[in-house]
C-alpha cells in the first residue's frame, strides 16, 4: 500500500473527530463555524478541511482565497514515500463541486525525491471525506 492511498484511508475516517463548535478560553462561549469565519469561501468547507487533513502539517492557509497548502509529511508504513496535498475551495457555497483536491506524492531513489503518480481516487476520497465532515459540521449547527 502506498503513502498516497494510505493517507486517503487514514484521513477519511478523520473528519467526525472534531466537534462543530470553536472553544476560546475558559471564561468565552462557544461561536458556530458559520459565526466565527470571515473568509470569502463556504466557512463549513473551509473548517471540513482543516479537519479532514488535520494530520498533514499545514503550510499556508489562505480563507479569502480558499486555499489551503500542506507541507510534505512521510509515514512509517510507506518508507521512502512522502505526500503533500492542496485544497481549493472554491464556492461561497456548499456544493459538491465546491472543494477541489490536489494530492502530490514523491518516492526517493538514491537519497533523491522524484515525483511519482497518485492514484486519482485519492482525491476524490479526499473531497467526499471533506464534503460529509462539512455536511456533518452545517446540520450540527442547524440543529
Amino acid at each position: 500500500m502506498n503513502a498516497s492511498t494510505m493517507i486517503a484511508a487514514a484521513l477519511t475516517g478523520v473528519f467526525a473527530l472534531s466537534g462543530c463548535l470553536f472553544s476560546g478560553n475558559s471564561g468565552a462561549q462557544n461561536i458556530s463555524v458559520a459565526e466565527s469565519f470571515e473568509g470569502g469561501v463556504n466557512p463549513y468547507l473551509w473548517r471540513a478541511s482543516l479537519d479532514t487533513l488535520n494530520t498533514l502539517p499545514l503550510t499556508t492557509a489562505d480563507p479569502v482565497g480558499g486555499i489551503i497548502n500542506y507541507d510534505w509529511k512521510s509515514y512509517p508504513d510507506a518508507e521512502g514515500e512522502r505526500i503533500r496535498a492542496t485544497v481549493y475551495i472554491l464556492d461561497s457555497r456548499l456544493r459538491a463541486d465546491g472543494v477541489k483536491v490536489s494530492v502530490f506524492r514523491q518516492v526517493q531513489d538514491n537519497g533523491q525525491w522524484t515525483d511519482a503518480p497518485v492514484d486519482q481516487a485519492t482525491s476524490v476520497q479526499l473531497e467526499n471525506a471533506i464534503l460529509t465532515r462539512a455536511r456533518v459540521l452545517k446540520s450540527s449547527e442547524l440543529s
